[in-house]
């Protein structure tokens, strides 16, 4: 633990330095000259899965992978005495957990000879926030975009739509055709306008409890219906999964759009199969600053398809508007559904490789709904 203070200035101080750590969202901790622990902020207690007393009783060596370069960077700190950052360091471990890749920021404390701090950013949710942020920046881009083209454009299409349908009750046969192709164009360039006006809906939406199980089952029964008649959609839901904190028309909106990607991309491919999964995962947790609450993402829904997988170089730009590997495809789908599962404070990627891609997405419970009470098994049935 950080050293005692004497004077009530100091105490005061010392409180205030804690209150600053603790509100850091990264771990952060400090070692002795002799590598054991002395310091660890609440985001480290959670890091390392132990106390900040029991930590205290071990070396950091304990924690960390044999052979950690993290080692070797706190040796070098010491003998430069000047700070030193490390990128994407594997620490996974089974003491850590997998994927557990990290940056390292290593600093000496020139008050304490042979101290150093250690500055831990876990990549993998970083990255996952990184992207979101992205999603939603993008998403507000498309906003004023829509608003502009709201004004700039369906009003003189009004027109043109107008005088193409006053030129086609004089127009001979061939000309029809090309008025009605006018009246045609112009109004899937409204839809398209249209579509892109969602974005800049900024109005409260309602929330309550839902059953994802309900919402999944609804969405496969329309896509049986239609778009997905000709290929096998089975489901493996957690029958003890909570209800979701959401709005279910939303919830609807975002997974029939997930669903029907899945279906074009296995075609009419004799073994296509379209998944959909439920789990519980309670290690996704978000720190709030200057309090131990955390916000946790452990309702994981996933719609899974054997379809060729996603480009590579896309993957990076796959929920940014306007990208698109249809070759009609407006590239809003996906970017509307990041923008809907940011609203809600969920995250999305996609996991896709070789005849396997997989769209995950991350939310939190409902504050009303426990694992016991708001089990949704009688709804559900068995999974299949």
């Amino acid at each position: 633990m950080m050293k005692d203070m004497t004077s009530p200035s100091d105490h005061a101080g010392g409180s205030v330095a804690m209150a600053v750590l603790n509100a850091i969202q990264n771990p952060v901790v400090m070692v002795d000259e002799s590598g054991f622990v002395v310091f660890a902020n609440w985001e480290a207690e959670a890091f390392f899965g132990a106390s900040a007393s029991h930590l205290a009783r071990y070396r950091i060596s304990t924690f960390i992978p044999f052979g950690s370069p993290l080692l070797a960077l706190i040796d070098q700190v010491r003998e430069r005495k000047a700070p030193v950052n490390e990128y994407r360091v594997d620490l996974s471990s089974p003491r850590l957990g997998q994927d557990k890749l990290v940056d390292l920021y290593v600093a000496p404390v020139l008050s304490e000879p042979g101290a150093v701090v250690i500055v831990f950013q876990e990549r993998s949710m970083a990255d996952k926030i990184d992207r979101q942020l992205t999603h939603r920046a993008a998403a507000r881009s498309v906003t004023g975009l829509a608003s502009m083209l709201a004004h700039e454009i369906k009003n003189p299409l009004s027109g043109i739509r107008g005088a193409a349908q006053l030129l086609e009750q004089s127009a001979d046969d061939d000309d029809r055709a090309l008025t009605r192709l006018i009246c045609d164009e112009t109004d899937r360039i409204v839809s398209l306008v249209d579509r892109m006006e969602v974005f800049s809906d900024e109005r409260p939406v309602d929330r309550m409890p839902v059953n994802i199980h309900s919402v999944l089952d609804h969405v496969k029964a329309v896509a049986k219906a239609g778009f997905a008649r000709n290929i096998r959609v089975t489901e493996s839901y957690d029958p003890s999964l909570p209800a979701v904190y959401a709005n279910r028309d939303q919830l609807v909106q975002v997974f029939l759009n997930l669903v029907k990607n899945a279906a074009e991309a296995v075609g009419d491919r004799p073994d296509g199969e379209i998944m959909l999964t439920t789990a519980y995962r309670p290690g996704i947790r978000l720190s709030v600053a200057g309090t131990r609450e955390k916000i946790s993402l452990p309702l994981e829904f996933c719609v899974h398809d054997n379809g060729p997988g996603v480009p590579l170089d896309l993957l990076p730009h796959l929920f940014d508007p306007f990208i698109t590997t249809k070759p009609n495809g407006s590239g809003l789908g996906l970017a509307l559904v990041a923008k809907i599962i940011g609203d809600h404070g969920g995250i999305i990627e996609c996991d896709s490789q070789n005849s396997r891609t997989t769209f995950r997405v991350l939310m939190p419970a409902s504050k009303d709904a426990s694992l016991e009470d708001a089990s949704i098994a009688s709804s559900t049935g068995p999974s299949r």
